[in-house]
């Protein structure tokens, strides 16, 4: 693994979080600049099958705290299974089977029992735009209430701050109670963000977030996650080589050989993009495999 730097965050003041069963609760600790790195999620030996077909096979890799790590390989080599396995949504789907080890500071991710709480830590971005189909402020508050946070002036809130976190509060402050499937993809995007960052995690877990949006709602996507550098750590699916090289402090190459992923090669974006060790991640990232 490559030991450069990636580029610096800018570093903003939040308040210490508090400590609940292991987890992080409350307004997010900031971590260190990215150009320290200091891990976060550890991932050891992590293999997952879907009845008798393995997937993913001996995926190790560190993923530092406050950074983008941006996972990239072509389709089908288990990015989006080795992302959802970071928050036991894996366990959702029917004959998946999880071998490894995963730990997230020193809660250990597939022992844990309390998976309410790894998910309210680990939040999860899917591919495409999924708001309830409510109000925005209800797309808000639903999560919220079933978190416990029963206090109408707290809700109330917080639907203004996570709203103005991902730029869409002056957009819609005037229409919260108008349906949120009335909004633009990209606005139903960043509504979908909005409603992961009210339950305070931690991390945030994106599969493929612009792919089904316009490329100026995917600038306003990508701009966003460059603001949340050193606030959470994120990890990114994405197919587009451009915006990772744009927007990771680290990547991840998977590849996939007879139908079973694994992880080629993991560094700084500019080593992975730049100067890649392995011959199949500079023929990924030249554009002449995958």
């Amino acid at each position: 693994m490559n030991s450069e730097a990636p580029k610096t965050p800018s570093n903003n003041d939040t308040p210490i979080p508090q400590k609940e069963d292991g987890f992080t609760v409350g307004p997010l600790d900031q971590g260190p600049p990215c150009c320290i790195p200091q891990p976060l999620i550890e991932i050891e030996d992590l293999a997952i099958h879907y009845g008798n077909a393995r997937v993913l096979s001996e995926v190790s890799l560190t993923i530092h705290r406050g950074c983008i790590t941006a996972l990239i390989g072509p389709s089908g080599c288990g990015k989006t299974s080795f992302l959802t396995s970071l928050n036991r949504m894996t366990d959702m789907v029917p004959g998946c089977h999880v071998e490894g080890k995963i730990s997230i500071g020193s809660v250990d991710v597939r022992q844990t029992k309390d998976v309410l709480g790894l998910r309210r830590r680990v939040g999860m971005i899917f591919q495409k735009p999924n708001p309830f189909p409510f109000s925005i402020r209800k797309n808000i508050e639903m999560p919220l209430k079933e978190h416990g946070i029963r206090n109408r002036t707290e809700r109330t809130k917080i639907i203004q701050e996570v709203l103005e976190d991902v730029g869409l509060w002056a957009e819609v402050k005037d229409r919260l109670d108008s349906s949120a499937l009335a909004l633009s993809g990209g606005q139903q995007q960043r509504l979908c963000i909005a409603r992961a960052l009210a339950l305070r995690p931690e991390i945030l877990l994106l599969d493929e977030p612009c792919s089904a949006l316009d490329p100026l709602a995917s600038n306003v996507v990508e701009e966003l996650l460059l603001r949340f550098r050193g606030r959470y750590t994120v990890v990114i699916v994405t197919h587009n080589l451009q915006q990772a090289r744009r927007v990771a402090d680290y990547a991840a190459f998977f590849w996939a050989t007879n139908g079973t992923g694994t992880l080629i090669e993991h560094g700084s974006g500019t080593h992975i993009f730049d100067t890649p060790q392995q011959p199949l991640t500079s023929a990924y990232v030249n554009g002449k495999a995958g």
